[in-house]
């Protein structure tokens, strides 16, 4: 990778954790479960930046205890403002038990590099991560639910809710169980930058460094079953995240 593609991405990672992407006017509180006590200078609270870590994901891990056992579930997600949605089947085990209203903890993580150091107990990676705490509340209007099932949509492809997909019915809305999470106890933690050596580590001759991790999504494969010649929409040619 040459260095100005390097920096163009490092430019990315701090544009993307410093820009205002939040309507919020509430507040994240900051709890002990929340502060980082080692290292805690990669420690943020701020929600303009867990807001841009979060638009930036694909995938949450949902986790928590149920008839004394731990769990924890992969799923999608959508934002909207300050509140944090899930969904799932109204019959899935899982998704009773969440919208009970037990106490759950999310969490994201995006890697943004391979951190190679002199010393193989040196090694790291550079990643922007955050935890949620928090208990859910079933969204039970389906009025309510309509628009946020559009905006897991978007929170995936943005732009794709309005490009004339099929309506989500009545049934669908029924047989869909949503959970809101408020996002007011969390914290992000993020690491940047090359190595941490010893002093003596660094008259080794050996290579140390930052290997980037970009996220790079191919082409577009139309489905062969289409009916209707239709142009790729540039939401998906140029589709980046």
């Amino acid at each position: 990778m040459s260095t100005k593609l390097f920096l163009s991405v490092r430019e990315k990672i701090i544009r993307d954790c410093s820009e205002a992407i939040s309507r919020n006017n509430s507040q994240n509180k900051k709890t002990k479960r929340t502060t980082l006590n080692r290292l805690p200078k990669r420690g943020h609270y701020d929600t303009k930046i867990l807001y841009s870590i979060l638009d930036s994901a694909l995938i949450c891990h949902v986790s928590y205890v149920y008839e004394d056992e731990p769990r924890v579930i992969p799923t999608a997600f959508a934002r909207i403002e300050n509140e944090f949605f899930i969904h799932g089947s109204r019959v899935a085990g899982n998704i009773k038990a969440l919208a009970s209203g037990i106490m759950a903890c999310i969490s994201i993580t995006r890697l943004d590099g391979l951190v190679l150091a002199r010393s193989g107990f040196n090694h790291s990676m550079n990643y922007r991560s955050v935890i949620i705490y928090g208990s859910g509340v079933k969204v039970d209007s389906n009025e309510e639910k309509l628009p946020i099932l559009n905006a897991f949509i978007d929170q995936l492809i943005p732009g794709r809710s309005d490009d004339g997909l099929k309506p989500i019915s009545k049934q669908d809305l029924i047989d869909t169980t949503v959970i809101r999470y408020p996002l007011n106890e969390m914290s992000a933690k993020i690491r940047t930058g090359h190595p941490n050596d010893e002093n003596d580590d660094y008259n080794l001759p050996v290579w140390a460094g930052i290997i980037p991790i970009l996220r790079q999504f191919g082409e577009p494969i139309t489905d062969p079953k289409m009916r209707y010649p239709t142009l790729i929409p540039d939401y998906a040619k140029n589709y980046q995240k």
